[in-house]
């Protein structure tokens, strides 16, 4: 199994900060974002390799910060310099899959986001499925819901369907930016972009699959961190502990 990583957005929010250097690299206590993610992973030897997807204007920041690690990681140039012409998520992941020849099972990650758990669970229970795996947390506030990917789930915690940001959200199941795809529905990544599905969002692949193949979500045992804007960044760095096993 290999991981990608999606690191290519600007993070114009987190301006002057992220002006001139990747948001996945900035410190949340004493590591990276991209380190609490990868060490984690490290820790179980599971992954075979890290795909670590950027833009042309951070791809050096990625390339001097892969030297201090002793994981393979292979940092790819999606070839964008601005915001306003960036792939997005899924078309960056069919660029990194073309690219770097990804015939394999894939853990999707943004590089944005911290876990105060490991992810080790997640691939534990993507083995006992041997399906497309996302997953899920529950959300009270119906504004939140509405800047998220909302997904149904049935029994044996099959989605049933899923949607991003809608305006009248199904449930309070939220999907947070972490999926396990098999690879013969990675294969599928080209057909989805054919047939309408987002190119933006890292979500928009999931809610394609959702009704093309068979999902399971399983719920989240701990707290996501996510970090969209200046206000937010200081708060996790004043909260956040790190992994919990």
């Amino acid at each position: 199994m290999k991981c990608v990583i999606l690191a290519a957005g600007y993070a114009t929010r987190l301006y002057p900060l992220t002006e001139n250097y990747p948001k996945p690299l900035l410190k949340v206590g004493d590591k990276s974002i991209l380190d609490w993610l990868i060490d984690d992973l490290a820790a179980a030897s599971l992954i075979d390799e890290y795909v670590v997807i950027s833009n042309h204007k951070y791809y050096q920041a990625f390339e001097k910060w892969r030297e201090t690690k002793t994981e393979k990681i292979k940092i790819l140039d999606d070839g964008t310099e601005t915001n306003e012409k960036r792939l997005g998520a899924v078309q960056d992941l069919l660029f990194a899959r073309q690219t770097a020849d990804l015939d394999d099972d894939l853990l999707i990650a943004a590089g944005d986001n911290l876990l105060d758990f490991s992810l080790l669970g997640f691939l534990n229970y993507y083995k006992k499925k041997q399906k497309s795996c996302l997953m899920r947390y529950y959300e009270a506030d119906g504004d939140k819901l509405k800047k998220c990917g909302v997904i149904e789930v049935g029994a044996d915690d099959r989605v049933l369907s899923m949607e991003e940001k809608p305006e009248k959200p199904k449930s309070h199941w939220c999907c947070p930016p972490f999926y396990l795809y098999r690879r013969e529905d990675m294969a599928c990544l080209e057909r989805a972009l054919e047939e309408g599905c987002g190119a933006d969002a890292p979500g928009s692949f999931a809610a394609w699959l959702c009704r093309n193949s068979e999902v399971y979500a399983m719920q989240m045992p701990g707290k996501r961190f996510d970090i969209g804007n200046l206000v937010s960044y200081e708060n996790v760095k004043k909260e956040y502990r790190g992994i919990l096993c």
